[in-house]
């Protein structure tokens, strides 16, 4: 049996209407976003950042580096997703009531993945990486032959 095709922001555009309502920065490696999840599933929604995400809020922007970036990132909650979108070339944006996270990283920022989307209740998840899916214009250089 063939493995289902890959559909963006089929997946991602499950987070319509959910709670993003925690922000938590693990080490000084990644970031999780969590969203509220069914009450039959096993624990929240989790979206992990492999790569630090963009924030877009009140007018503003924010990259990792830039000074109020945590803050601005978790002044994002409690907010509700409005809209979801995914696409070579824009990576992934979530769209919230308070602000907007984008995940669109140079192929400089990624180790090995980008983001991860997991926690539904039909065990459905997702893993995101450079020259795949949405994030195929992120390739790696080719060495000289």
């Amino acid at each position: 049996m063939a493995a289902p095709s890959y559909v963006p922001n089929e997946l991602l555009s499950r987070l319509i209407g959910v709670r993003m309502y925690s922000v938590e920065f693990v080490l000084n490696d990644y970031v999780q976003l969590r969203f509220d999840g069914d009450p039959h599933a096993d624990g929240p929604i989790v979206l992990n950042s492999y790569v630090w995400p963009f924030v877009e809020s009140a007018g503003r922007s924010w990259r990792e580096p830039d000074l109020g970036y945590a803050d601005a990132l978790r002044r994002l909650t409690p907010g509700t997703v409005i809209s979801t979108s995914e696409a070579t070339g824009l990576g992934i944006r979530i769209e919230l009531d308070t602000g907007t996270v984008m995940i669109h990283p140079t192929i400089e920022e990624v180790h090995v993945e980008i983001a991860q989307l997991m926690g539904f209740e039909d065990r459905t998840w997702m893993v995101w990486r450079p020259g795949e899916h949405s994030f195929e214009d992120l390739q790696q250089p080719r060495e000289p032959v």
